[in-house]
């Protein structure tokens, strides 16, 4: 009986084992997707106070040729921006290596050599370009070159003229809202089927305006076309060189000092039991957007103390000297001559803007609703002390130095500027994020990159239909349990037959 179990079972184990080959090969199989890789970039936004560096990713198989871009990490360069090491050869290089290595560690190694990576500067640079065009393209040259040191795929390092940083900032506004796609129920990326909003951006040198326009846009510099997910969008979009917060308190300043200087002049913009020094030249004449009004002759060593006064309509009415209402050859233009088309829709407005409204509405509980309210908000502002102010916001002087003055020129700039009014103040909304992005140029200068990075193919692997799977498992589950009793089955007989042949031997003693 033993000797036939032995050669028994082998021989039927084997033939469950060729079925089992047989059934893989016969039954029909699925195609499964698997889920793409991510594919990353890397942006550098070189402000005119500061560069930032984005990290985004996106599925490696795009949708209608653009990425689902998304923001995976974000590094703030420590210093001023690259403008600001004009004269200083290595400064404006050594000041990425702190975030390009961290770019470095937050990237898979695997994806490094298809990471593109751009360097794109705003306007600090474009005024060093102004001012000093040999300085500008040192500095580019050095960052470029600490830029291809780095194991990714150097793009470019560039300065961005201002109709694209104001168009980028509308794609990334848009994109972030989901007005361009979205992900559906059905578990896919869609289109929204709707329209898009317009862009406010206000940084340090410069301010952006951008929207969707039905309009014919009468100066062609003011128009862009852009194709996004299968989509093409006319742009209106203008960006105003020297009406950035930090250029516009420059020229504010530099319009208070006569010829000759005097020692001591009093700004109503600045609050009152507030005081500074600044010096001629360094803090206020050494700017192409001041330079041109700067007395003559002047000392650029020249110490003057400022005195605030806290004046409103004073602050106000210097401020509205900053812009030109008149000397328009177009149909309609918003300020300086500039054309611009009827505002449409509603609109977003981030950077400085956003801190502006987040200003005025925590010292007086109001917001930027009316020309009317956003007005009288103002007006309590400016009639603030420097010590209240810094008591009710509990932020230092050299922020609440300027809010007066600030809250002042972002009045004119929407009201008289761009023209909004009481029925389409309330269509702007404020904002410093949407979902986990920064608002800003970057994402949608990402988004316009993903268009010229090729796609990957979706993964493809066959695998078999559930009900299969559970049948071949229980099969294999049943041979091993047979396998088992058969070892179990030998290992007891063995052990009869060792106790029979004790037993015998007993016997015969």
């Amino acid at each position: 009986m033993g000797l036939r179990w032995s050669q028994t079972v082998p021989l039927v184990l084997l033939l469950v084992l060729v079925l089992v080959g047989i059934l893989l090969l016969v039954l029909p199989a699925q195609r499964i997707q698997k889920p793409p890789g991510n594919m990353y970039g890397i942006v550098l936004d070189a402000g005119s106070s500061h560069t930032s560096m984005y990290v985004y990713k996106w599925p490696a198989d795009k949708q209608n040729g653009t990425g689902i871009v998304t923001q995976h990490s974000e590094c703030d360069v420590k210093g001023g921006g690259i403008s600001s090491y004009a004269g200083k050869p290595g400064g404006a290089a050594s000041s990425l290596e702190v975030c390009l290595e961290e770019a470095k560690r937050v990237i898979p190694k695997s994806r490094h050599h298809q990471t593109p990576l751009c360097l794109g500067a705003t306007a600090g640079m474009r005024l060093l370009e102004i001012e000093n065009a040999s300085e500008s393209q040192r500095v580019l040259q050095e960052v470029e070159k600490k830029l291809r040191s780095y194991p990714f795929v150097f793009k470019e390092a560039t300065i961005l003229s201002g109709q694209a940083e104001g168009a980028y900032g509308w794609i990334t506004v848009n994109y972030l809202l989901e007005n361009f796609v979205k992900y559906g129920f059905v578990g896919r990326w869609l289109d929204p089927g709707r329209g898009t909003i317009g862009a406010l951006d206000l940084g340090g040198a410069s301010t952006q305006i951008t929207f969707v326009t039905p309009e014919k846009v009468e100066n062609r510099n003011n128009e862009m076309v852009l194709k996004l997910f299968g989509q093409t969008y006319r742009l209106y979009t203008q960006s105003f060189l020297c009406y950035g917060q930090d250029q516009f308190l420059r020229r504010l300043l530099a319009g208070l000092i006569q010829a000759p200087p005097a020692k001591k002049i009093f700004h109503p913009c600045y609050p009152r039991g507030f005081n500074t020094s600044v010096q001629l030249g360094k803090d206020v004449f050494n700017s192409p957007c001041t330079l041109e009004h700067a007395p003559a002759p002047f000392d650029p060593d020249m110490m003057v103390t400022v005195e605030g006064t806290g004046d409103y309509q004073g602050c106000l009415d210097n401020v509205v000297k900053l812009f030109s209402f008149g000397n328009c050859s177009y149909s309609k233009c918003s300020f300086n001559g500039v054309f611009q088309p009827s505002l449409t829709g509603n609109f977003m407005a981030f950077s400085a803007f956003y801190f502006t409204q987040t200003y005025i509405s925590r010292l007086t509980n109001m917001s930027i609703t009316s020309p009317h309210r956003t007005a009288e908000a103002v007006r309590l502002i400016c009639n603030m002390s420097i010590s209240k102010l810094m008591e009710k916001t509990k932020q230092p002087q050299k922020f609440m130095k300027n809010v007066c003055a600030v809250a002042n020129f972002v009045q004119v700039l929407l009201m008289q500027g761009y023209h909004f009014d009481e029925a389409s103040l309330p269509s702007i909304t404020f904002r410093k994020k949407a979902g986990d992005a920064s608002v800003g140029w970057a994402l949608g200068y990402m988004l316009n990159v993903t268009n010229a990075v090729p796609a990957e193919s979706v993964a493809v692997t066959t695998a078999l239909p559930l009900g299969a799977w559970i049948g071949i498992l229980v099969l294999f589950i049943i041979i091993i349990l047979l396998s088992l009793g058969y070892l179990v089955k030998i290992h007891f007989n063995k052990r009869a037959e060792l106790n029979g042949t004790w037993s015998d031997g007993v016997d015969a003693c």
